[in-house]
Parts: C-alpha cells; sequence; structure tokens
C-alpha cells in the first residue's frame, strides 16, 4: 500500500520532468553567404525607401500602409512581389482580417540588384522565413512587365 501512496505521489513530478525537456528543433535550412548579404544590403534599400510607411519593425500603420509580417504578400509569389514594388499599388488590400488602403508608389527607379536586395531582407525579417529574391528573378520580371 505504501508503494501505491509512493508511485501516486511522485507520478505527477515525472510528468513535470518530462514535460520541460526540450524537444529537438528541426534543422533550419542554411543561408547562404550570398542571401546574407543581399539581406543586409536590402537594410539599407529599406531604410531609405521603405521604413517611413512600413516602419523600422515591418508593422505598417493601421487602415494605412499593411504590416509585412508572416502575410502571402510577403511570402508567398516573388513574380507578384517583384511587380508591387515596380508598379506600386493601388487597391485596398485585408490582411488579417484588416484593409489597408493606402497608395504605395512605384519603385521602378530602383536598380534591379537593390529591388532583390531589399524583397530578400523583407522575406527573411521581421519573423519572416521564406527565400531569397534573386537578381535573375527581378531582371526577368521587369523585362516581362515593360518597367
Amino acid at each position: 500500500m505504501k508503494k501505491i501512496i509512493l508511485v501516486l505521489l511522485f507520478l505527477p513530478f515525472g510528468f513535470v520532468i518530462a514535460q520541460t525537456q526540450q524537444k529537438p528543433k528541426p534543422k533550419a535550412k542554411p543561408v547562404s553567404a550570398e542571401a546574407k548579404t543581399s539581406a543586409a544590403n536590402g537594410l539599407i534599400v529599406f531604410t531609405q525607401n521603405c521604413v517611413s510607411c512600413h516602419q523600422a519593425d515591418g508593422g505598417g500603420v493601421p487602415r494605412m500602409n499593411p504590416p509585412l509580417i508572416k502575410t502571402i504578400w510577403v511570402l508567398g509569389d516573388q513574380t507578384r512581389l517583384v511587380k508591387v514594388i515596380l508598379n506600386g499599388f493601388k487597391e485596398d488590400v485585408e490582411i488579417n482580417g484588416e484593409y489597408y488602403s493606402n497608395v504605395m508608389p512605384a519603385f521602378n527607379y530602383l536598380k534591379d540588384q537593390e529591388i532583390a536586395d531589399v524583397l530578400t531582407y523583407v522575406r527573411s525579417s521581421f519573423g519572416n522565413k521564406a527565400s531569397a529574391v534573386t537578381l535573375k528573378q527581378v531582371t526577368a520580371t521587369r523585362a516581362a512587365n515593360g518597367k
């Protein structure tokens, strides 16, 4: 009987210990040196061109300028994202149940490498974990877009 009582007394401690043991984290994909350099250069472009509307934390401005944090616009189709930079954006957009209506001007004066860099920065910052945008992708999109 004493053994059963002892087991019942210490059983909750076993659950606590099991719960507090860390599970192995999945291995993150290695980031290439080229992507790291591109993101670092992208921070400069972001600071010069984007931060006033999208804010330093990528949170945007409620009902005006959308956030860049974990949205399908940032993490999704890279070609669409490049086109937003090249053409600007004039539509109302719904993100996470909130609508944003401020017009984003075209930034087609940026060099292709600057666009690749800033988009790589945005896609890998603010908690985002998406692949880099390459110079080749931007150049091809600009050529197809006629800008």
